[in-house]
């Protein structure tokens, strides 16, 4: 008697959908989510609902298309490499040689 069973290949590697990887399923999934809550909004104020549509498909076509894009670019890390680069210094000044001369302790 013998079992059948579906090995998992994916182990350890990230998650993808449509070409998506990693973070930006979340990305992507978030900004779907605040533009249906911008088309709830419009829709209470009372703005005319084919101007809610245009709208909210033409940033919903525009936001899709950057995350493909960044997605692509950036991968899986990527992005988060990018702005941790952002985050660092120019430069580092020194105005005196104590923490050099300590150093050896």
């Amino acid at each position: 008697m013998s079992s059948v069973y579906q090995i998992n290949k994916g182990i350890g590697r990230a998650i993808s959908f449509k070409g998506l990887k990693a973070q930006y399923i979340g990305y992507l999934a978030g900004s779907l989510l605040a533009l249906l809550v911008l088309f709830a909004i419009l829709y209470s104020i009372g703005i005319n609902t084919y101007v809610c549509l245009v709208l909210v498909f033409g940033t919903g076509t525009a936001l899709v298309s950057t995350i493909f894009r960044m997605s692509r670019k950036y991968g899986k890390h990527g992005l988060l490499k990018r702005n941790a680069k952002h985050s660092l210094p120019d430069y580092l000044k020194f105005r005196s040689r104590k923490i050099f001369i300590h150093l050896k302790k």
